[in-house]
């Protein structure tokens, strides 16, 4: 379950920045490797849906003993 929802489907660099709490850099570099991005002519969006499935990779499991 989220803890923060989030209303929008695409947002921009620095929106999503601060939406995730990470440099603008390191957003940028996150949405490139997830393929979430999309470029209107100058115009780039993140979509956040394909962003968090991504981040979903990441998740550290508890050690089982």
């Amino acid at each position: 379950m989220k803890s923060k929802v989030n209303p929008k489907r695409f947002v921009r660099y620095k929106e999503g920045a601060e939406l995730y709490s990470m440099c603008q850099t390191k957003f940028e570099e996150m949405a490139k490797e997830a393929g979430a991005v999309y470029k209107l002519n100058k115009l780039v969006l993140v979509n956040c849906d394909i962003l968090d499935e991504y981040l979903e990779t990441f998740r550290l499991i508890p050690y089982q003993t």
